[in-house]
């Protein structure tokens, strides 16, 4: 097993990391690096600049548009965009429901869908957690009944992640109730201008309203956004969601955070506290453990050998790690890294006029005011996309039989 990059790769990854430098907006990794609020203008523009390089379906194949680059590429685009500072693409349309719309979709439903993907211009939102139905998905409950040449949609879904912003959505329903409950699900695609489709946000600890709750009464779907065959979506949605876990475990934004938490400590006078810098050091040491396990996984892939299934064992360590390095800053930064001011951010302060308004915290540095908004921000990694605990109970079924 290697995992020294050729040449090739490594010219490869010159070429990406040049052509992000000219392209990418300077407000928006000034942002980005320093954890600041990003707009839907902001997420939606980078992908725009992507989507017309044809590069924010940079995992797709040729014949869809993509650029057609092999698991290696992939992850040196990824690992420039993120040291860059370019904002996460917002996985839902490009990395979740572009390839199952690939995989089991049919050609006409491939023509219409994937590219307004492609090009950024449709936000899509993901519709699988419900009030009682998050980790355990197999028992979702929004109903959808077939009536001649649609289906009747009635349900909700919760913790749906900036859907305040969604166009469309992909949804498991429930279309049968008989036999086990993972055969009764299907795979639904619902334009979120439909009549009967009504979002609420969910304000979280952060002050942001990242989440939403979907209700869906008696919303009307053609038969023709069900993707592949009725009662087969469970099949669909684990294809989705090896997609998901490995994307939350995101190695390429724990390094730039990393970097970012030194930069922290050493401006607060913390970096040469020795049991503050054994700490960052352990950090340290799992996000290259991270990167280890990636690369492997990629040579595994570029051999030609079946690749290790760890897409549960990456969600569980990526997501520990960004807990970690969050608590870290906050920790650095000590009370200056208490005030939460939502509203100072809200009007425009993003942190450049911010440390003027902490009179009661004299001497807090403007890199301060976002630490406590994204500490609490990442309490949730360990649950979404299918809890740790979870998880963890996968990974010792594969192992242990």
């Amino acid at each position: 097993m290697d995992l020294a990059f050729t040449p090739e790769e490594q010219k490869f990854r010159e070429e990406i990391r040049a052509w992000v430098g000219e392209n990418l907006p300077a407000d928006i990794s000034n942002k980005v690096h320093n954890a600041l609020r990003l707009s839907r203008d902001d997420m939606q523009r980078w992908a725009k600049i992507l989507g017309k390089k044809g590069w924010l379906g940079h995992g797709w194949p040729k014949e869809f548009g993509g650029p057609g680059w092999n698991s290696i590429q992939k992850h040196l685009f990824e690992e420039e965009c993120a040291l860059a500072g370019a904002p996460r693409v917002v996985p839902f349309g490009p990395v979740m429901v572009a390839p199952v719309i690939m995989a089991f979709g049919n050609a006409e439903q491939q023509k219409r869908f994937l590219p307004g993907i492609a090009s950024g211009e449709v936000w899509w939102s993901q519709g699988y957690s419900e009030p009682g139905s998050g980790s355990d998905l197999a028992s979702v409950k929004t109903r959808a009944e077939r009536q001649g040449n649609k289906y009747i949609v009635n349900g909700q879904k919760t913790w749906t992640t900036l859907g305040q912003y969604g166009e469309w959505i992909f949804c498991l329903v429930r279309t049968s109730t008989e036999g086990k409950p993972q055969t009764g699900i299907s795979f639904l695609l619902i334009d979120m201008k439909s009549p009967g489709v009504t979002v609420r946000p969910i304000v979280l600890l952060d002050g942001e309203p990242e989440v939403n709750e979907v209700f869906f009464d008696n919303v009307e779907v053609p038969v023709e956004n069900l993707i592949g065959e009725e009662n087969k979506g469970w099949t669909y949605a684990k294809h989705l969601l090896s997609h998901e876990r490995t994307n939350i475990a995101d190695v390429n934004r724990a390094k730039r955070e990393l970097e970012r938490l030194k930069r922290i400590a050493r401006a607060e006078g913390v970096y040469e506290d020795v049991r503050f810098r054994d700490e960052i050091a352990k950090l340290e040491v799992d996000v290259v453990a991270l990167e280890m396990m990636v690369l492997r996984v990629l040579a595994a892939e570029k051999s030609g050998k079946q690749s290790l299934d760890v897409a549960g064992l990456l969600k569980i360590r990526g997501s520990e790690i960004q807990q970690r390095y969050t608590e870290l800053m906050m920790l650095a930064a000590g009370p200056y890294a208490l005030p939460l001011i939502h509203e100072a951010m809200e009007a425009g302060w993003q942190g450049d006029q911010a440390g003027a308004g902490l009179q009661a915290f004299p001497g807090g540095a403007v890199y301060c005011a976002p630490l406590a908004s994204t500490y609490f921000n990442m309490r949730k990694t360990t649950i979404y996309g299918g809890s740790n605990e979870v998880q963890r109970n996968i990974v010792s079924q594969v192992v242990l039989g």
